[in-house]
């Protein structure tokens, strides 16, 4: 038998704590967001298909993304029990300047298509976090305007080679003048990877207004609003283009660079000088011969080459050949803190954030990649607490099992 009373109001008030109302509409959707993949369905809902696509999207088949985050999901972390994690230190030197997270935002072209704040917003966001913003050539924000955006920040400029090398330094200088310490040079986009669905959305940069784009914009006003009441969308360190993305591309970018232009551009920058997208040991180790200060293992978020190597899969072996003499870097499908974790586990030095930031900027501005920042600042010291670790320096391989999906066969 149960012994039953009537509600005894007293009782029930510390039961009955209501919520109070906002009328902040963005803050209340990026604080329900608890995931990178919470914000993706956001920045979804809000931005227009051909632009979400541009960044949702890869090469071809969209193979090597979906082997990259697949790399990250077949991790098996490997837990110490009964250690002290009530302090976890999530920050350390890389490249010579201590950041406070693992990560740092990569660069990005077309970035204020997605969203109108653009550059500013991420370079501002990255500063405040104590971390590294990257800035693309395919920029929409100039050099100056990112320094300016975070003056306190703390900078890195990426360069494509251009056909044109007088236009390629002008740019180089123009990122030493602004306090750019760094300089990432890209290598893996001799020629434009075929990605299809920017082909298949007739993508062009400005996008154009056609019926199709018209009638996709209509539950996303907001997207238009800004992009029709802002400064009209450029490249900042480009002329205007009113072509697609890969004709661009491919009118623009250099297929005839070697080790001898790369050994050149390490004499004309007076930083750092950063590799990405370096896909095989051996590259690795030329590079390092170099003297190149680190290397990025990426396949460019799977945009260029589908089926290219898997940047996780390739991080113990380059870190065992190279990683005495140079830092190893790393990107393509990171979409948790976990993710990071792991990377460093497996001896990357930092790693690099594009559509998990993108996602945060097109779900709600700078505010909504101040969120995805917390939401991977969060994860990693969650995971470092759940690991049994204190600081990044005491993440092992042991920490870490790949579970194997992908084999590759023995060559005979």
């Amino acid at each position: 038998m149960v012994d039953r009373r009537l509600p005894n109001l007293h009782d029930l008030a510390p039961l009955m704590q209501f919520k109070k109302p906002t009328f902040d509409l963005k803050a209340k959707r990026l604080r329900e967001a608890l995931t990178i993949e919470d914000l993706r369905r956001i920045a979804k809902r809000r931005t227009p298909t051909a632009a979400f696509d541009y960044t949702d999207g890869s090469a071809e088949a969209e193979i090597s993304l979906r082997r990259a985050r697949q790399a990250f999901r077949d991790v098996q972390f490997n837990p110490a029990i009964l250690h002290d994690v009530a302090t976890v230190d999530t920050g350390w030197d890389v490249l010579g300047k201590r950041v406070e997270q693992p990560f740092g935002i990569a660069p990005t072209g077309f970035t204020r298509m997605m969203q109108t704040e653009g550059e500013k917003a991420g370079a501002a966001a990255a500063a405040a976090a104590g971390i590294p913003f990257s800035l693309s050539t395919m920029g929409t924000a100039s050099v100056e305007d990112v320094a300016e955006a975070a003056p306190g920040g703390r900078n890195w400029f990426q360069l494509y080679m251009w056909k044109d090398r007088d236009r390629s330094m002008a740019l180089v200088d123009r990122a030493a003048a602004a306090g750019f310490d760094t300089l990432l040079v890209t290598v893996d986009v001799p020629v434009a990877g075929a990605r299809l669905r920017d082909s298949r959305n007739g993508m062009t940069i400005p996008p154009s207004l056609t019926p199709r784009t018209i009638v996709d914009a209509l539950p996303r006003p907001w997207w238009w609003i800004d992009f029709l009441t802002t400064e009209p969308l450029a490249f900042a360190s480009l002329d205007r283009w009113s072509g697609t993305v890969a004709e661009l591309l491919n009118t623009m970018f250099d297929p005839t660079v070697t080790y001898d232009d790369l050994a050149w551009i390490k004499s004309q920058w007076p930083g750092k000088l950063v590799v990405k997208g370096v896909q095989t040991v051996e590259d690795a180790r030329r590079v390092t011969d170099l003297g190149v200060d680190a290397l990025i293992l990426s396949n460019h978020g799977g945009r260029q080459l589908d089926r290219a190597p898997i940047p996780f899969h390739l991080l113990p072996d380059v870190v065992k050949e190279v990683g005495a003499d140079t830092e190893v870097h790393l990107d393509t499908g990171i979409m948790s803190g976990a993710d990071i974790v792991a990377a460093v586990a497996l001896g990357a030095r930092f790693t690099l954030i594009g559509r998990a930031y993108l996602y945060g900027l097109m779900a709600g501005g700078r505010e909504g990649v101040d969120r995805a920042i917390e939401i991977l600042s969060v994860e990693i010291a969650r995971t470092m607490r759940l690991l049994g670790v204190n600081s990044l320096e005491e993440l092992e391989p042991r920490h870490v099992t790949q579970l194997e999906r992908l084999v590759p066969r023995a060559r005979s």
